[in-house]
């Protein structure tokens, strides 16, 4: 199984294959819908034969997973990267929350009713969350040698960590009525604050 390329090419830089099926995996995803994505409709849509996109992935579902990765890291990419102290690692976390929330690819899939987001998010760590919890992990070693992170093991926190703001994600809306969005970052923050603070 081939990985995709990570984020978006370049302005000036030819779209390379892989992205050209990824792309045309999320249009099909966001505008017809988890359940109504076919791999022929993806070759077609990205200009390529299904042979083609069978060479890199196996089926729709792995189309997916590796769409994902690349979306999930675009979004981390575009959070500037937290500093050494624990505020502003929370704050960036707070901000990739937010950002992974709002996005149509994975809002599509969060709310098509089907199970495929909740296979890559809830039943397996998949490869876009091994890379947040790289991320985070790091950003918590570094709050750690700071001293504005608590003691323990860097991975251990770093797995709380994304499942609190993994758990916001995915359930935002189900409280939107009850925490609107200034509140939603601040308790957000409040929480990983609170777990993080020596």
């Amino acid at each position: 199984m081939s990985s995709s390329n990570e984020g978006s090419p370049s302005a000036d830089s030819p779209r390379s294959t892989d992205d050209a099926i990824l792309d045309a995996a999320a249009d099909l995803v966001v505008h017809l819908g988890v359940h109504r994505t076919q791999l022929a409709e993806i070759a077609r849509r990205a200009g390529v034969s299904r042979p083609t996109v069978y060479r890199r992935w196996p089926d729709v579902r792995a189309v997916i997973g590796a769409l994902l990765t690349r979306e999930i890291a675009a979004v981390r990419a575009q959070v500037l990267p937290a500093g050494d102290d624990r505020e502003s690692f929370v704050d960036s976390v707070v901000q990739t929350s937010v950002l992974l929330r709002d996005h149509p690819v994975l809002g599509a899939l969060l709310h098509s009713g089907e199970d495929t987001l909740f296979q890559y998010v809830v039943d397996r760590l998949g490869t876009s969350q091994r890379g947040m919890l790289d991320a985070l992990r790091e950003g918590i070693e570094r709050g750690q040698r700071h001293g504005s992170i608590r003691a323990g093991e860097p991975g251990q926190l770093a797995v709380m960590v994304l499942l609190i703001a993994q758990s916001t994600v995915q359930s935002h809306r189900m409280v939107a009525e009850l925490l609107d969005e200034q509140a939603l970052r601040r308790e957000l923050g409040t929480a990983l604050n609170g777990y993080l603070t020596p």
